[in-house]
C-alpha cells in the first residue's frame, strides 16, 4: 500500500505540518507567490525563444 517516495499518506502529512507552521493565509500567500513566479518563468522562456528565431524578413512591395 502506498509504494514509493510519496504517498498520499506523506504528502497530506506534509501538507499538515505546513499549516501548522505557517498557518492558512501565510501558506495562500506562498501559492500565489509560486504561481506568479512559474508564470514570470515562463514568459521568460518564450521570450528568449521568441529572441532566437530569425527576425521575419521586410516583404517588398512594388514601388512606383
Amino acid at each position: 500500500m502506498g509504494e514509493g517516495l510519496f504517498s498520499p499518506w506523506h504528502i497530506l502529512l506534509i501538507i499538515g505540518i505546513a499549516l501548522l507552521l505557517f498557518g492558512p493565509s501565510k501558506l495562500a500567500d506562498l501559492g500565489k507567490g509560486l504561481g506568479e513566479g512559474i508564470r514570470n518563468f515562463k514568459s521568460a522562456v518564450k521570450e528568449n525563444d521568441d529572441k532566437g528565431k530569425d527576425p521575419p524578413k521586410p516583404q517588398s512591395g512594388p514601388t512606383a
